[in-house]
């Protein structure tokens, strides 16, 4: 039973883990096998984890920015939630909005050696010769005879008046 709530976004092992044991819920159950007042409750407790007496701290959201209250989100509701507080960094230009603009680590890791996505920095190497191939001097090893191109020439009329 804790590792099926686990695979649920925004719940994890542990917050499975403490809300059957608040709920007295058997957690060597299987789904298939719960009534469904055990259902309800379950689905009770993970919209108001507070309610069901969870510690407060278990909650993925404290203090939301928007209403201030203990919010535990699931699914797509924490992805959204997590989306639009990164936005805000980036609006009020934060130290860490700037980061994630830019694509660099935001809590605080070194990245003079790791974290190199992307092209390489540094020296270009110039290219080499295949063995049996064409050099890169030579351009592509085909030659074409060029023509120079000619304009037709100018004639110059007497204007009649």
């Amino acid at each position: 039973m804790i590792v099926a709530l686990s695979e649920i976004k925004g719940i994890g092992y542990n917050f499975a883990q403490v809300l059957l044991q608040s709920l007295n819920i058997s957690p060597n159950i299987r789904v298939g096998f719960l009534t469904d007042k055990e259902l309800s409750d379950i689905e009770a407790a993970i919209k108001n984890p507070s309610r069901s007496g969870m510690p407060y701290w278990y909650v993925n959201r404290r203090k939301d920015m928007d209403t201030g209250s203990d919010q535990h989100l699931i699914t797509s509701d924490l992805d959204f939630a997590i989306s639009n507080d990164i936005d805000r960094e980036k609006n009020v230009m934060s130290w860490r909005g700037y980061r994630h603009m830019f694509g660099l680590r935001v809590r605080g890791q070194c990245t003079r050696t790791t974290g190199r996505r992307g092209g390489a920095v540094g020296v270009k190497k110039t290219g080499k010769p295949m063995p049996g191939g064409p050099s890169p001097a030579a351009g592509s090893g085909v030659t074409t005879a060029q023509t120079p191109v000619t304009e037709p020439a100018k004639t110059t009329e007497p204007s009649s008046k």
